[in-house]
């Protein structure tokens, strides 16, 4: 059975917008009243629009950025994986056990030589191999992988025009 696509329509956003947006990125725990301030708004009036930019999809979460190395993790590791031309119908599959796996932090299913993007978040490099071992190689849809240590990571954020 074919996948459902999901048809967005483009938002937007005005300049209070804007400042919202670019306030809860820099801090989603960030008050109401310091929301409205830094939009030039009524309290009131920031949290009618900040349920708005949730609402309409363009806030999708208030969430939480751990640092990988307090927790054990601090090799970051991206992996490049190509399906076999043969097993393209396995694409589904293969996504959606991948993204669930404890430790894959993002997925991005790709356009180009490569068909998949796992950020994964490791102990050390024997860590990495296992899984790559375990889930990768032995995947019989995997043609092949690439993997590369990440040295330095910085997160900017979407930035709304």
């Amino acid at each position: 059975m074919a996948e459902t696509k999901r048809i967005r329509v483009v938002e937007t956003l005005d300049e209070v917008d804007r400042i919202l947006v670019a306030a809860l990125q820099a801090d989603s725990r960030t008050t109401n009243s310091r929301l409205a301030s830094a939009a030039g708004i009524a309290e009131s009036t920031c949290v009618s629009r900040v349920r708005s930019l949730v609402s309409r999809g363009i806030v999708t979460g208030f969430t939480a950025m751990v640092d990988p190395k307090a927790i054990g993790l601090g090799l970051q590791a991206l992996i490049s994986v190509s399906i076999r031309a043969g097993a393209r119908t396995h694409i589904p599959a293969f996504r959606d056990s991948i993204r669930v796996m404890p430790r894959v932090v993002q997925l991005y299913f790709l356009g180009g030589s490569e068909d998949f993007i796992i950020h994964l978040s490791a102990r050390d490099t024997d860590d990495v191999r296992d899984f790559v071992l375990d889930n990768l190689s032995a995947n019989p849809a995997v043609a092949s992988t690439r993997t590369s240590m990440v040295f330095e990571h910085f997160y900017n954020g979407v930035a709304p025009e």
